[in-house]
């Protein structure tokens, strides 16, 4: 196997032009193979193949940087760079990472995870090499998709004032995870229809060549008034007006042209846009199919496509799809906002029965809750559907334009908490933390299927600002007899004991009423709370549990730092109560990737650890007791 001769960077470069495209096959079938066993980002790393062979021909790593914008699709550059046995390992605690990682490997010049981010670190390297005096080429890697986003505007904004080289490659595959929307998505369809214009460059240039003494004079001529013609013919000519030299569209699967363009890009002394069309799921019959369906998928059976893993239950996403469809059927003021991500925040359904009330912004996080503000003063009640971990991004525009303004905006927040395979970036542990602090918030963390769906019956009729968070997978279903109205600010007591109290956040009731049981096979009684409102805390039941326990413990699956535990630990200290306060949380840390299960575990979150430390604290069977 050709993939055999290529144990380290460059090694590529040994390979004869005729085997490429054999090489790229074998790729593609090691990625199939690895990550239907795996799980992991397949379309888009089908969709890159050749594109990353190009690269790594024409370039020398890791003296030249390749910036992977989100960094998803880089698998290609892992294999190519003598990472292959890692995939055995690919996303699990231990193993190597689905992005790019420094600390991993010299080649990886950048960790990412989150969208637009490319260019802005691209133009800090090739800065940074300009005032160390390194000579070495710089490119950053982005998606239609993630240029879509602000920030790779304001990047590409500042690039125009500088003066050295700098290789953009525009991946355009008109996917991000979803189907692409808005003005960029349009612009770059056009220029992928406006091929006529290159196909007529190269013809003239072809013929006045034929045309003895003169045919050279006039293709120089014709090259002084290019951007003249490019004007005519190009819609917008965006990139070029930035000062930014435009080169494409090229076929991202023909190897040779794009190590062509990026060996004449090379030697430039100013930015360039390669613009790249590819196919995402490339040589994959059901990911060509379904590109978002196999973005990021769990292990799959290979002939048929098929998820292995089979879920009985219904995940949370889904019980708020349902939820959405309902409200929206009888309130005609709910609307629905996304930032590309319509399937995996469950809103595609509401955007085919509501499409004139459902808002799809793009890679926009920073927009879409500033836009969601505005709908809020016209009477509407808008539904903010983002990931915990993308809407840190939009953290100003939280408190800037909706908090401060008391607007009712609806934030659902998916995948809150300990997500796994992906990592860092993606882990949704500080949502608690930095929404917290914001005055006029308020947070709501359901323990079952049932209170999401009361909570979003009750965010109807709330007038301000009201995150929702819950976890990636399937629901908890148990506990539907525990169905006490929700009240802004107030807890609910599932049951009451006499020797310790656990008041847990959401996702972690069913842990804590696991160790409540734990606990009384060693003659513990202990006191179990939904906290259900995070923000504003429900001080009355702390007064209550002080008076009857020595002992409060706070479950929480967020960070411990500035998160429910440490609010109600400052409430206790601050009302001079004598109850010891001991919060269980996950370490001011960033967690790595691997399995959700085994992260809890290490972390302390599973119900054994946490038992472990309550019995700890308490010192056995007997202190501790109120």
């Amino acid at each position: 196997m050709l993939l055999d001769r290529i144990n380290e960077a460059n090694d590529i470069k040994l390979i004869d032009k005729e085997e490429y495209d054999e090489l790229a096959r074998e790729i593609r079938d090691f990625l199939i193979e690895h990550v239907s066993e795996t799980g992991g980002h397949l379309a888009s790393n089908l969709g890159v193949v050749e594109l990353t062979m190009a690269l790594h021909l024409a370039l020398d790593l890791p003296k030249d940087k390749i910036v992977w914008d989100v960094g998803h699709q880089a698998y290609t550059h892992k294999i190519l760079t003598g990472r292959k046995e890692g995939f055995n390992s690919l996303r699990a605690y231990g193993g190597m990472s689905g992005f790019p990682k420094r600390r991993e490997n010299p080649c990886d010049a950048f960790d990412t995870g989150h969208s637009s981010t490319s260019i802005s670190a691209a133009l800090g390297i090739v800065s940074g090499n300009a005032i160390n005096n390194v000579d070495a080429t710089v490119v950053a890697v982005i998606g239609d998709g993630a240029l879509t986003g602000g920030m790779a505007l304001e990047a590409l904004n500042n690039l125009a004032e500088f003066k050295g080289n700098l290789i953009i490659i525009l991946n355009d595959n008109e996917m991000s995870i979803s189907k692409n929307v808005g003005g960029m998505s349009s612009y770059l369809s056009d220029i992928r229809a406006g091929e006529n214009y290159n196909n007529l460059k190269d013809g003239v240039v072809e013929t006045l060549n034929t045309i003895p003494v003169v045919g050279d004079k006039l293709i120089k001529h014709i090259k002084k008034t290019k951007s003249s013609i490019k004007q005519l013919v190009i819609p917008g000519m965006l990139f070029e007006n930035m000062g930014i030299t435009y080169l494409g569209p090229v076929d991202g699967h023909n190897v040779d042209k794009m190590v062509k363009l990026i060996n004449e890009a090379k030697h430039l002394d100013h930015p360039v846009l390669i613009h790249v069309n590819t196919k995402k799921g490339k040589g994959y019959y059901f990911a060509e199919k379904h590109p978002s369906r196999f973005h990021g998928v769990g292990p799959f059976d290979i002939s048929t496509g098929k998820a292995i893993e089979i879920n009985e239950k219904p995940t949370y996403t889904q019980v708020f799809s349902k939820t959405m469809l309902r409200l929206a059927e009888k309130d005609k003021r709910v609307v629905a906002i996304t930032a590309a991500m319509p399937d995996g925040t469950g809103l595609k359904r509401f955007a085919r029965e509501f499409p004139d009330r459902f808002f799809d912004v793009g890679i926009a996080e920073e927009h879409a809750v500033t836009f969601a503000a505005g709908l809020a003063t016209t009477g509407l009640k808008p539904v903010v559907a983002i990931y915990s971990s993308f809407l840190q991004r939009a953290y100003d525009q939280i408190l800037h334009d909706v908090c401060i303004q008391d607007l009712p905006v609806i934030f659902a927040i998916d995948r809150a908490g300990i997500v796994g395979e992906d990592g860092e970036t993606h882990q949704g542990v500080f949502d608690l933390s930095y929404l917290s602090n914001i005055p006029n918030m308020n947070i709501f963390a359901p323990k079952n299927r049932y209170e999401l769906v009361k909570i979003m019956e009750f965010a109807m009729d709330f007038n301000g600002p009201l995150a929702i968070r819950y976890p990636r997978g399937q629901v908890c279903d148990k506990f539907k007899e525990y169905n006490s109205p929700i009240r802004l600010g107030k807890s609910e007591f599932l049951c009451v004991g006499k020797d310790v109290a656990l008041i847990c956040v959401g996702s972690m009731v069913e842990t804590g009423m696991q160790v409540k049981d734990m606990l009384a096979k060693s003659d513990c009684s202990a006191t179990v709370i939904n906290a259900r409102f995070v923000k504003p805390i429900d001080e009355q039941m702390i007064d209550e549990l002080v008076k009857t326990h020595k002992y409060i413990f706070t479950l929480e699956e967020n960070i411990i730092k500035g998160g429910y535990g440490e609010n109600v630990l400052k409430y206790v200290a601050s009302m001079g109560y004598d109850s010891k306060v001991v919060n269980i949380g996950v370490p001011n840390m960033f967690v790595p990737h691997g399995n959700s299960k085994l992260l809890k575990e290490k972390l302390g979150l599973d119900k054994r650890s946490i038992y472990s430390k309550i019995t700890d604290i308490i010192g056995g069977n007997d202190e501790g007791k109120a």
